[in-house]
Formats: C-alpha cells, sequence, structure tokens
C-alpha cells in the first residue's frame, strides 16, 4: 500500500522562498500522515507560469538556492518522496532550460522527468523557455509499486491530433501501477469537466490509475481552480479536491484502487461542475484576491456610474476583498440621470461599502471653454462624450493615487470587443474583472449574486434599466450597438469560435448562419467583424482582465494592429 499526499498550494510566482515555505509546510503534514511521497505541482518551485524570469540568470540562481533548500529538507523525512516541479538547466543543444519533474527522496535526486510536449498556443508559452525532454518513460520503484511521472500536456494527447508523440503510449508500455501527472492547468469555463472526460478515457485506455495533481490560485490574467483528482479504469474519477482553495489531503493506494487516508471509501465524483454563473463568480473573486495580494493591494476603487458593470464589479471586488475595503465614486456630469446617482447610493448601501460624490460638471464646461478659445471650434459631438470619460477616469487614477486604492476597470467583453469604451477613460485601472464576460452573462451573474444572497445585494433598478453611457441626451448603447443578445452571440463566434464547447460552438454557429441568409443580418456580422478589428488597439493599451472563458483578450488573443483584415 502506497499513502500519497496531494499538495494542492497557491504559489506565487518568482517567491522561491515563500513558495518552499509553503513545501515544507506540506511535507511536514505528509509526514504526521504516514506518507510515502507528497506531490506537488508543474513548477511548484517557482510558480506558473514565470514567462522571461526564466532568462533572467539571477532567476535561476535563485531557483538552484530553493532546489537545494528542497533537496536538504527532504533529508528530513527519509522515507517521504516530494514530487516537485522546477525549472532546470538543459544539457542538450536547444532553449538553455526544462522543464522538469524531480523526485527527491533522503537528500538525494531520485529521479528527473523532462516535459515533452510544451504548448505554445492560446495563453501558453512553453517553447519560448523550454527544450522539450527525451521520448522515454520515467518509472520510479516505491515500497512495493512502480510509480510513473509525468507532466500536464504529455497526458493531452493521447489522440495523436496535437503533437507526433504521446508520451502516455510510452508510459503505458512500461506498466506503472500508478501513474503520477503533476499539472498547472488553468481554469476556464468547461476545462474541469473536459480534463475528467481527457483523463478517465486516458485511464481506461491505458488501464492506468492516476493522480492529477494541479495548483490554485490568481496569477495575472490567468486563475487555477485546483480540481486535482484521482481517477481509476473502471470507476472514472473518484476523488476531486476542493475548487479555488488550498487543499493538502493523504490518500491511499492499493490493488489498483484509491481510498481514503481514514479507511472511508470515496465516493462518485458528479460529472457536472459548478453551475457556470458560480464558477464566473468564484474565479473571479480569486482572481482578485490574489492579483490584489501580489500587488501589495487591500484596497480597491471603482467608478459607480448607476450601470450595471459597475455595479457587478463593486459587489465582486466587495466579496473578493471586504466591504470595507472598497470605494465607489460617483461623478455625475449634465447628461448623467438622477436615477443613476440614486441607484448608486443604493448599490452602496446594500453592499456596505463607502461612496465618495465628485461631480464633473463644472469641470467639463471648463474643458469645452478651453477647447474652442484654443481651436476655433467648439467641443461638441465624440470628443465631448469622450473627455467626460477621461476626466472621470483622471479623477479615479488621482485617487488610487492619493490613497493607495487598485482601480478596476469596469468594461465588458462585449464592448471591449468592439471598441465601445474610451481610451484612457474608462479603460484606466490595473485590473479588469468582467473583461471576459459578455454583457448578457453580465446581467445573468448579477442575477445570481442577488440570488445566492436572497436579497438585492445590485438594486432591481439597475438590473432592469437599458444600457447607457450616458455621455450625451437621452444615450442608449443599443443607439450604436445591436441588441446585446444578438451582438454577443456574433462575438462568440467571430472570437472564441472552435475554441467554445462544443454545444455551445453549435449553437452560436446555427445562429450565425442564419443571420448570413439575408442581406441585413450579413452586413451586421461583417460590420460587427469591422468593429473588432478596429478596436485592437484599444485592447493593446487596456489592463489585464481576468479570464474565464476559453479564448480571452490579451495573452489568449494575439491579433497585429497594423493588418489587412478581411
Amino acid at each position: 500500500m502506497l499513502r500519497i499526499t496531494l499538495a494542492q498550494l497557491n504559489y506565487t510566482v518568482g517567491d522561491i522562498e515563500g513558495n518552499v515555505q509553503r513545501m515544507r509546510d506540506a511535507a511536514r503534514q505528509a509526514h504526521e500522515d504516514r506518507a510515502h511521497i507528497v506531490v506537488f505541482s508543474e513548477l511548484s518551485l517557482c510558480g506558473y507560469y514565470p514567462g522571461d524570469l526564466l532568462d533572467e540568470p539571477w532567476f535561476m540562481e535563485r531557483v538552484q538556492e530553493g532546489l537545494e533548500q528542497l533537496r536538504s529538507a527532504s533529508a528530513e523525512y527519509p522515507e517521504l518522496h516530494w514530487v516537485v516541479g522546477a525549472p532546470t538547466r538543459a544539457k542538450t543543444p536547444g532553449r538553455p532550460l526544462h522543464n522538469s519533474l524531480l523526485v527527491l527522496q533522503g537528500g538525494k535526486l531520485r529521479l528527473q522527468y523532462d516535459k515533452q510536449l510544451l504548448p505554445s498556443h492560446n495563453i501558453f508559452a512553453e517553447r519560448r523557455h523550454f527544450e522539450p525532454g527525451p521520448d522515454v518513460a520515467k518509472v520510479l520503484r516505491i515500497g512495493h509499486m512502480q510509480v510513473g511521472f509525468m507532466i500536464c500536456e504529455d497526458g493531452w494527447n493521447d489522440s495523436g491530433d496535437d503533437y507526433a508523440i504521446n508520451p502516455l503510449q510510452r508510459m503505458a508500455d512500461a506498466s506503472p501501477d500508478l501513474l503520477i501527472s503533476i499539472n498547472a492547468s488553468p481554469s476556464h469555463l468547461g476545462k474541469r469537466e473536459l480534463r475528467h472526460e481527457v483523463f478517465s478515457a486516458v485511464a481506461s485506455r491505458h488501464g492506468l490509475s492516476l493522480l492529477y495533481v494541479n495548483q490554485v490560485g490568481g496569477h495575472d490574467q490567468i486563475i487555477f481552480d485546483g480540481a486535482s483528482f484521482a481517477s481509476e479504469p473502471e470507476h472514472g474519477v473518484v476523488l476531486e479536491t476542493p475548487r479555488f482553495e488550498e487543499c493538502v489531503t493523504t490518500l491511499v493506494f492499493e490493488e489498483g484502487r484509491f481510498g481514503r487516508a481514514d479507511g472511508q471509501p470515496l465516493g462518485p465524483v458528479p460529472a457536472e461542475g459548478l453551475p457556470t454563473m458560480e464558477f464566473y463568480r468564484q474565479q473571479i473573486v480569486l482572481g482578485l484576491r490574489d492579483y490584489a495580494r501580489r500587488c501589495g493591494f487591500t484596497q480597491a476603487v471603482v467608478g459607480s456610474s448607476g450601470g450595471i458593470d459597475s455595479a457587478l464589479t463593486l459587489a465582486l471586488a466587495a466579496e473578493a476583498l471586504g466591504p470595507e475595503n472598497v470605494v465607489g465614486i460617483t461623478m455625475p456630469s449634465v447628461f448623467s440621470s438622477a436615477g443613476s446617482v440614486d441607484d448608486s447610493v443604493d448599490l452602496a448601501r446594500n453592499l456596505g461599502i463607502t461612496l465618495h460624490r465628485h461631480p464633473i460638471g463644472e469641470i467639463v464646461d471648463r474643458y469645452a471653454e478651453e477647447f474652442e478659445r484654443s481651436f476655433g471650434q467648439p467641443l461638441q459631438g465624440l470628443p465631448l462624450e469622450n473627455v467626460q470619460a477621461r476626466i472621470r477616469g483622471t479623477a479615479l487614477m488621482e485617487y488610487s493615487n492619493a490613497f493607495g486604492h487598485l482601480l478596476l476597470t469596469t468594461g465588458n467583453k462585449s464592448e471591449v470587443s468592439v471598441g465601445y469604451c474610451t481610451l484612457y477613460g474608462d479603460t484606466n485601472g490595473g485590473l479588469g474583472l468582467l473583461g471576459d464576460l459578455y454583457k448578457t452573462e453580465v446581467f445573468a451573474l448579477s442575477r445570481h449574486i442577488n440570488a445566492t444572497a436572497g436579497r438585492e445585494l445590485i438594486p432591481q433598478a439597475v438590473i432592469d434599466k437599458p444600457p447607457s453611457a450616458e455621455l450625451a441626451p437621452g444615450q442608449k448603447d443599443e443607439d450604436s450597438l445591436p441588441p446585446y443578445d444578438v451582438l454577443d452571440e456574433i462575438l462568440k463566434l467571430l472570437i472564441e469560435g472552435p475554441h467554445l464547447h462544443r454545444d455551445e460552438y453549435a449553437r452560436v454557429r446555427q445562429f450565425v448562419d442564419q443571420l448570413l441568409q439575408q442581406p441585413e443580418g450579413r452586413a451586421l456580422v461583417e460590420k460587427v467583424q469591422r468593429m473588432i478589428h478596429r478596436s485592437e488597439y484599444k485592447r493593446r493599451q487596456s489592463p489585464p482582465i481576468l479570464r474565464v472563458r476559453p479564448r480571452a483578450f490579451g495573452t489568449g488573443r494575439q491579433m497585429p494592429i497594423a493588418a489587412r483584415y478581411p
């Protein structure tokens, strides 16, 4: 029998000392649980993903120091095998590093496995820094069992569709009793279910019981949900750790079956994960909480327009940071409705946050006067609309500078897609919470938050009112854009396309195909496509956004600005 401690931890990129301490604490618990193996996640020593820090000589020197600390720590518990992820120096031509799995035991390196399949698509860029490892399976005898080891992507090519080699087949040929895979698998809508589908098929096809250990936490744009699991050939997924939180737990493995350390049997794991809106809520809250913590912020500020986007942003921020640490600022102009200010007041009261009032009407008037005096024509139309957004953005940055709050931008994916935002205005900020949520999803998540709370956190008046930037008399979003329930379906196909879950992809494909059958529908799709292309320069200058869907703006979708599009 093997006793295995699964360590699902929240690492910080570059914090070698802090990460080592977290691993030592988990190893201590593993020792107390009489475990034979403690398993950490991919690149656990340095955090995933360090990017071009890997090119800095000082960084790899610190990694080497961290590895030496782990090696020495492993001598404290001689019977415990530490399965660690770390970058190591390559000894072959090519890129200078490997993405490695190391097994330390009794102060010695017992095994090293170098990742073979290096993803360089969507948000990944591993081939930029790492050289693939050799096409070999690595197996280590621990007690009376043969244990095989693998890293993340090496287990995703069993169909042979994405790479020329299949490390899983090589591993199956080695016939281990147990396969341990260490991972840094970012979370997005449907990803947890996809992992279960892929690795249950792997276990069944090759007759392999496997343990899949993931990390948890937010790192810039991407969030890791944890959700580590164990899978058996005949029963599929039999254990899953909590999502969006750290977890250190010990299992037993004997005769091809997993069990709890206390002898209790493992129950079936539901195929369905969290409902979509609850998944969005938990992912965004963890992403903001970790982003703020790692960047040294404890408080956040949001421009409160009285609209749905700022209301949802404030509600999520209050949950992530605590309402006492969140500030809203309402900045009415001559075009702002009294209802928008009143709705901001009601929202602040419901959430328990502070709300400041900073009118901008007189400032706008002064800008208009000076513009006409200097350039000989009145400030009107789009320039007048945008100057209001930029004055508000400036006021928010002033508050951030003066009081040290993290400014959260409020744009949603629908608006960001088509450029319905003002550069250096409402795009100002350090992080966007809604930039990967379509407008229809913003409404749905707002309703979900109220339903979960059992009361109106976000006032129903905010949810019911027609969306408006309130930068001109009687302005409504649908004066410039198609209805959001139409726009969002077009955007999903044009931006995410086959990256969508197959059911959603089929649905939006059918919806857009029906539009294309009519001349006005075809013209609308072409117009939206042009708006997406023309707005790339705005997205390039906007803050990072938290990723919740399969293809997000930022590192997940890299398009040229100065290019010719159809």
